[in-house]
Order: C-alpha cells, then structure tokens, then sequence
C-alpha cells in the first residue's frame, strides 16, 4: 500500500470534493471515485497533513448522500479536506 499525501482538492459547485491532487506526484488528479475504491480495497492510503502531523482520508457511506471523502477528527475543527486549495 502507497501512502499518497494530499495537496488539494477539486469541489463542485455544492463543495463536495470529487477529486484529490498533489501536483507532484503521477498519481495525480486522483477522481472521487477511484480514490474511494483505492481507499477501501486498501490499496492506497491518502492523508493531509494538519500542523505536520498526518490525518487519515476516510470513506463515509451516508445512506442520502452516497459515498464520499472525509478526515479524522483532530484538534481543529477546520474542514481538512475542504480547506485545501483548489486543483
């Protein structure tokens, strides 16, 4: 399993993520849904980092929404994902 550190983030008008970069990597532009799949068949792992430590990207399957990507809670509260620059 390759650990992939996230950079950025692409939203949609609705500001739900639906892709992760990092522009110096091949991996990159990684689609929401080959991320979650990646993410869940433990293939790779994605992570931010917040005050230089590593926080884990995580599947969540909300039964209205569907499947999408979020963080672990840490110290802050600051959407981790949300919060990074565009790609």
């Amino acid at each position: 399993m390759a650990n992939r550190e996230v950079k950025r983030t692409r939203k949609n008008k609705d500001g739900d993520i639906v892709a992760l970069c990092n522009s110096s990597e091949l991996w990159s532009t990684k689609f929401k849904s080959m991320a979650i799949l990646e993410i869940e068949e433990k293939i790779h792992r994605y992570f931010v980092k917040v005050d230089n430590e590593e926080v884990d990207i995580h599947v969540v399957n909300d039964r209205l929404k569907g499947k999408y990507l979020r963080t672990d809670p840490n110290q802050t509260t600051n959407n981790n994902l949300y919060d990074l620059p565009d790609c």
